[in-house]
C-alpha cells in the first residue's frame, strides 16, 4: 500500500458497555489500517464484534453507557475521543454509512428527493438546482432506473433493492472518503445482492471511496474486499489479503466460515 494514502488508523481499539448489571467488553484490540480508495471486508458472525467496531469508527455509539481505550485517527482526529460537534461534521462530509434495512432509516412522511438533498441543504450552500441536479447525479450512479419518478415517491413505494440504492445515494450525496456499509445487503436475495455489489465496485472505482463492507457473507465478501479482517467474541484472529485468506485460511474459524457459508458465483 506505499503508493496510496492512509486515511483511517485504529489502534487498540476496545469498547466497553456497562449500561447492564455486569459490564460487557464487546471488541478488544481491534487495530485498521484504511487506505484511500481500498475496499475491507469485515467478517465474522454475529456478535463477532464487527458491526461495534465499525459503529466506533462512524461515531454512533453511545459514549455514556461505554468505557473506551485506543483511537481511531481519521486525518489527525481522534474520532473516540474528539468533540461531538467536531464528530458530526466529519460524519456528515467524510463518513457516509448504510445499513442492513433501508426501510428503519428512511422516513416514511418524506419523498425521497428530500431525504437525500438532506445532506446538501445541512452541509453546503448550494441553490436549490444545484441540489437538484447532484440528487439526480447520486441516483443515477446508484443505477436505479428513472430516477426523476424516484425522487417523487416515498419509501414504501421502492422495492428492497431500490431502498438499498437510495441509502447509497444518500451516504455518497457528500462524496465521502470513507464508506462503511453494515450488512447492507442481508435482507434481499441473492439477485438483488449480486447487483449491490456491483453498484458500491462502481461508486470505489468512480469515486476513490474507501469502503469498509461489514458481512457474514463470504461469498460477497470474496467478490468486493481487497483485504478481510475475520472476527470472532470481539477479536480479530485473522487478517490478510482477500484471496490469501480464502485460499490459505490459517486459523480453523477462518476454515469453518469458509467451508460453511454456501458460495455464490456471480459476475
Amino acid at each position: 500500500m506505499e503508493d496510496k494514502k492512509l486515511i483511517l488508523k485504529v489502534t487498540d481499539l476496545n469498547i466497553e458497555f456497562h449500561d447492564h448489571l455486569i459490564p460487557e467488553t464487546v471488541v478488544f484490540d481491534f487495530d485498521l489500517d484504511l487506505y484511500e480508495g481500498e475496499i475491507v471486508g469485515l467478517v465474522g458472525e454475529s456478535g463477532s464484534g464487527k458491526s461495534m467496531s465499525a459503529m466506533a469508527i462512524a461515531g454512533l455509539l453511545d459514549r455514556k453507557h461505554m468505557n473506551k481505550r485506543g483511537s481511531i485517527d481519521y486525518d489527525g482526529i481522534d474520532l473516540l475521543n474528539c468533540k461531538r460537534d467536531k464528530l458530526r461534521t466529519i460524519q456528515g462530509n467524510d463518513i457516509g454509512i448504510i445499513f442492513q434495512e433501508p426501510l428503519t432509516s428512511l422516513n416514511p412522511v418524506y419523498r425521497i428527493y428530500d431525504q437525500v438533498e438532506e445532506p446538501l441543504r445541512i452541509h453546503t450552500s448550494l441553490t436549490k438546482e444545484e441540489r437538484y441536479e447532484k440528487v439526480l447525479k447520486a441516483l443515477k450512479d446508484v443505477e436505479l432506473d428513472d430516477p426523476e419518478l424516484v425522487m417523487k415517491q416515498y419509501p414504501h413505494e421502492l422495492s428492497g433493492g431500490m431502498r438499498q440504492r437510495v441509502m447509497i445515494a444518500t451516504a455518497m450525496i457528500m462524496e465521502p472518503k470513507i464508506l462503511i456499509a453494515d450488512e447492507p445487503t442481508t435482507a434481499l436475495d441473492v439477485t438483488i445482492q449480486a447487483q449491490i455489489v456491483k453498484v458500491l465496485k462502481k461508486l470505489n472505482k468512480e469515486h476513490g471511496t474507501a469502503i469498509i463492507f461489514i458481512s457474514h457473507d463470504l461469498s460477497l465478501v470474496e467478490k468486493l474486499c481487497e483485504r478481510v479482517l475475520v472476527m470472532k467474541s470481539g477479536y480479530i484472529v485473522e487478517s490478510g489479503l482477500t484471496k490469501d485468506i480464502f485460499n490459505n485460511p490459517k486459523e480453523e474459524y477462518t476454515k469453518k466460515l469458509i467451508s460453511a457459508i454456501p458460495r455464490i458465483d456471480f459476475d
